[in-house]
């Protein structure tokens, strides 16, 4: 069966390739990318958007459908736009209404991934504090002690930098932009996340003397959200056995590590004994840093 999924979208010239990462008769699992919505969205409905794109090739039976002879396929839950990492489709209404039931009881389990500016304290830690909307600034969650909906997360560490530490976080509720709003709230805000007061990665204040060739303009490392689903954990509908899937880390949050570790490497704090294992020394340099030197 075919690994790869190829959309396309003529009105915005967009093109993805989204890897399987998991496929039987009732589910299919897929590697959703950074800056590819799941649904529509309400504030700019021409967005290109994946659900869309998939429905589309299934009316059409592209021959990706058409070998599945898929008639039938629904997002079980959502990630964000700049969010990348595991998205997980119901091939059937009932194994939907049964993963919708998980999801919406939160007896599903995901771990995630995130880059964070500061350090903390502790190797491990928790956070339960109430989230509500900002009145303020439509589509923003922040902590709300009194209007807000109960919210918890828990966090590892798994790698510590200079300025920056690497995060293995698990919510244990599911409210909208619960993890960087919790990280903004502890003073961690999420690398890339503007509206929670992260900043973009640049190679420029990382690396000492560094420079530009010339006519060349630098761009970020990472200028997405850093966050990535790396593992969901449901109960099957089906078998009603544990499933966990499982997502490689995207390529942009490779390269930031790489280039963390040679140039922002932590003295104070060593990595503690769950770090996870190098990113591929021989990883190519992605064209947002082809420039540098």
């Amino acid at each position: 069966m075919q690994n790869i999924i190829k959309l396309s979208s003529p009105a915005t010239h967009e093109c993805w390739e989204i890897p399987v990462l998991y496929e039987d008769a009732h589910l299919l699992a897929l590697d959703k990318p950074a800056r590819l919505l799941t649904s529509p969205d309400r504030y700019d409905p021409d967005r290109p958007n994946l659900m869309q794109l998939l429905h589309r090739d299934i009316e059409r039976g592209l021959p990706w459908t058409a070998k599945r002879q898929l008639s039938y396929l629904a997002n079980t839950h959502r990630l964000d736009f700049e969010t990348s990492g595991i998205l997980l489709l119901a091939k059937n209404k009932p194994a939907l209404i049964e993963l919708a039931n998980q999801f919406g009881a939160e007896q599903t389990h995901s771990g995630y991934l995130a880059l964070v500016h500061g350090s903390p304290a502790e190797n491990s830690f928790a956070l339960e504090a109430k989230l509500g909307p900002d009145p303020l600034r439509p589509g923003v969650m922040r902590v709300d002690p009194k209007r807000g909906k109960k919210a918890a997360t828990q966090f590892e560490v798994l790698e510590r930098f200079d300025g920056f530490t690497l995060l293995k976080c698990q919510p244990l509720t599911l409210r909208t932009h619960q993890i960087r709003a919790h990280l903004q709230h502890l003073r961690l805000p999420l690398a890339g996340a503007t509206t929670y007061g992260g900043k973009p990665l640049w190679l420029s204040r990382l690396k000492r003397n560094f420079r530009l060739k010339p006519n060349h303009v630098e761009r970020p490392l990472l200028d997405r959200v850093a966050l990535h689903v790396e593992q969901l954990t449901i109960q099957h509908p089906e078998s009603r056995l544990p499933l966990t899937l499982a997502s490689p880390w995207p390529k942009d949050l490779r390269v930031a590590v790489k280039y963390l570790r040679q140039f922002a490497p932590s003295i104070d704090h060593p990595a503690p004994d769950s770090a996870i294992e190098s990113p591929d020394p021989n990883e190519n340099i992605p064209p947002s840093a082809t420039s540098l030197t």
